[in-house]
C-alpha cells in the first residue's frame, strides 16, 4: 500500500489518472471486460469441440467431402465459398480500422464510408453463412442409416460420391408423407426423402459398379473407407432409413454430434454477426446525423470496432476447427 501512495506521489503511471488511467475510459474497460467474458465462452464451446472430435477422430466427418458447394455450382470446389466468406469478414475488419482511424482525424464523410463498407461487408458474410446453413440442412447426396446408428455414402467407380437419386430406381408408386392427420398414433413425419430405402436398394443391386463408404476412416489415406461389393451388400442389408440433409437428429455426412455442434457454435457466432451489424447500423445512423462530430471525439466507433475484432477473430478459430483441421 505504501508503494503504491509513494508511486502516486512520485508521478507513477496510475497517478491523476482520476476515471480514464491509462487513458482508458469507462467505455473501452467495459468492452474488453465483455469481450474477455465473451472469448471465454467461445473457448469452452471450440474446447467441447475439441475434445468430442477426439474421442471420433476415426469417423468424424471430413470438412473437404462436407463443405464443397458454391452457388450454382455443386460439390466442385470443396471449401472454396468458406474462404470467400472468411475474406469478407476480415475485410470488413480492415475497413472498421479505417473508419476508426478517420474518425481519430475527425474526417467524418470517411468515417461513414468505411462503416458503410464495413455493414456491407457483415450483411454479405451472414447471407454466405444463411446460405451455407440452408445447403447444408437440405444435404447434397443423400445417405442410408444402419440399425446401429452409423452412415453409409454410395459412391461410383471412381470412389467419387454420388447422390441416390442417380442410381435408385424409379418407384412404384407415389409416397405420402405421414401427417398428425393420417400417420399411426398421430405422429408427424420428418421431411421426405426423394427416393424410398426399397428404391436405394434396387438401384444399388442392378448398378454393379456402385459401392459403399463408411463413416471409419483410412489412416494411410485420410480418406473415408470404401467397402468391397459384397460387404457393401452385407451392410446394406442393415439399412433402417434413408437420410437427406442434415438437422439436429440425423446427419447425412456422418456423426451427429458434427451437425449439433456445427449448427450451435457456427449459430451462436452468427448471432455475434448480426448484434454487430445491428449496433454498426445505429452507429452508422448516429454518424451521419452528426452526433459525434458534435461531440469533438468518435470514441464510440472505436468502441464497437473492438467487438467487431472479436467477432472477426473468433470466426478464425471457428474457421480452422470446422473446416481446416
Amino acid at each position: 500500500m505504501e508503494a503504491i501512495i509513494a508511486d502516486s506521489q512520485k508521478g507513477g503511471a496510475w497517478s491523476g489518472g482520476g476515471n480514464e488511467p491509462y487513458g482508458a475510459s469507462y467505455g473501452k474497460m467495459m468492452m474488453w471486460f465483455f469481450i474477455m467474458s465473451d472469448a471465454l465462452t467461445f473457448l469452452g464451446f471450440l474446447g467441447a469441440y475439441g475434445f468430442i472430435r477426439f474421442n471420433f477422430i476415426d469417423s468424424w466427418p471430413i470438412a473437404d467431402q462436407v463443405f464443397t458447394h458454391i452457388p450454382f455450382v455443386h460439390g466442385v470446389y470443396p471449401m472454396y465459398y468458406v474462404a470467400f466468406m472468411t475474406f469478407v469478414l476480415i475485410f470488413s475488419s480492415v475497413t472498421m480500422v479505417l473508419a476508426v482511424d478517420a474518425g481519430k482525424q475527425m474526417k467524418q464523410g470517411k468515417v461513414i464510408f468505411y462503416l458503410g463498407l464495413t455493414v456491407i461487408g457483415g450483411l454479405i458474410f451472414l447471407g454466405s453463412q444463411a446460405w451455407e446453413w440452408k445447403t447444408f440442412i437440405n444435404g447434397s447426396y443423400g445417405a442410408v442409416e444402419l440399425s446401429d446408428g452409423k452412415i453409409v455414402q454410395f459412391v461410383d467407380a471412381t470412389g467419387k460420391q454420388i447422390a441416390l437419386e442417380s442410381f435408385a430406381s424409379p418407384g412404384h408408386s407415389e409416397r405420402i408423407q405421414q401427417t398428425k392427420n393420417n400417420g399411426i398414433w398421430f405422429e408427424q413425419e420428418a421431411s421426405l426423402p426423394p427416393v424410398s430405402l426399397e428404391q436405394v436398394k434396387e438401384g444399388f443391386a442392378s448398378h454393379p459398379d456402385i459401392s459403399l463408404r463408411t463413416e471409419l476412416i483410412d489412416l494411410e489415406t485420410k480418406e473415408k473407407t470404401i467397402v468391397s461389393r459384397e460387404d457393401a451388400n452385407i451392410l446394406l442389408s442393415k439399412s433402417v432409413k434413408v437420410i437427406q440433409g442434415a438437422n439436429l437428429k440425423e446427419n447425412e455426412y456422418g456423426n451427429t454430434l458434427f451437425a449439433d455442434l456445427f449448427f450451435f457454435i457456427t449459430g451462436f457466432h452468427g448471432f455475434h454477426v448480426t448484434s454487430g451489424i445491428l449496433i454498426n447500423i445505429i452507429i452508422l445512423i448516429n454518424v451521419i446525423l452528426g452526433v459525434y462530430q458534435r461531440r469533438g471525439h468518435y470514441e464510440m466507433v472505436e468502441k464497437v470496432g473492438l467487438y467487431w475484432h472479436f467477432v472477426d477473430l473468433v470466426w478464425v478459430f471457428v474457421f480452422t476447427f470446422f473446416y481446416l483441421i
